[in-house]
């Protein structure tokens, strides 16, 4: 069974129509990327997926997203449990004005999960699976905002992993970033499918080369193409796909 599944689902912001009829299945353990041109609807997805979107006035949907073998927008789903499920890594990084320590243990106070010592661990094993501990071992009751914009990103990568998700939604997680803090966060990326399943919004087609096993490529708000990350790199099966790789429009 895929982690996530999307059936027929389509979105509406008022009354354009953003989304349209989107079927994809996300395996677990894996890293997809969803790739496309400005507008085409990556970020409106990813923000579904944990229904960010409701925060949205005039948000309607239909269809399905699947999440082991639930439908998200099911009505008895508890939405900030599925938020915790389910964590998010934007575009910038967004530290809350809190220590390093304040901001990683933030998800586990506020659920109730952990206190004392057990929270201390939590912080710890979470920064080091953000591959940040060693560099803020010291540092763990300075400010947030005293860390470079890559450990901020790094930082709240944390902050979700804190959470003890399942999967991992990143909305361009390497666009506010220089090469070698980006360089970071993708192998973070690699690393993390380990133990979660992670979908990366990029609009960076060598990113999403290197760091995905599966890619989406979405065009005006449908899904164009699925596939391994090879086969829609080296054997496009639709000529949108083809034209985009190849930088014909973008």
């Amino acid at each position: 069974m895929p982690k996530i599944q999307t059936n027929k689902f389509n979105l509406w912001f008022t009354n354009t129509h953003i989304l349209k009829n989107v079927d994809l299945q996300i395996k677990e353990k894996s890293v997809t990327a969803i790739m496309g041109p400005s507008g085409c609807g990556k970020s409106t997805l990813l923000r579904s997926i944990n229904r960010m979107n409701d925060l949205i006035l005039g948000c309607k949907t239909s269809g399905e997203i699947i999440f082991d073998g639930k439908n998200v927008y099911d009505n008895t789903n508890n939405v900030y449990e599925l938020r915790r499920r389910i964590g998010m890594v934007f575009q910038k990084p967004n530290p809350f004005p809190k220590s390093i320590f304040e901001n990683v243990a933030f998800g586990p106070k506020i659920h109730g999960t952990a206190k004392g010592q057990k929270l201390k661990e939590i912080v710890e094993k979470s920064l080091r699976g953000a591959a940040l501990w060693d560099e803020v071992k010291d540092r763990l009751n300075e400010s947030a905002f005293s860390l470079s914009g890559g450990q901020q990103q790094r930082l709240c990568i944390a902050r979700a992993l804190a959470a003890e998700p399942e999967l991992i939604l990143m909305d361009e997680p390497c666009s506010a970033l220089d090469p070698a803090a980006t360089s970071k966060i993708e192998a973070l990326v690699g690393a993390l499918k380990e133990n979660y399943t992670v979908i990366i919004v990029t609009h960076n087609l060598q990113q999403a080369a290197r760091v995905s096993d599966y890619t989406a490529f979405m065009y005006v708000g449908e899904l164009i193409e699925f596939n391994q990350t090879k086969c829609i790199f080296e054997n496009p099966q639709s000529e949108l796909t083809s034209n985009y790789i190849n930088g014909k429009f973008g």
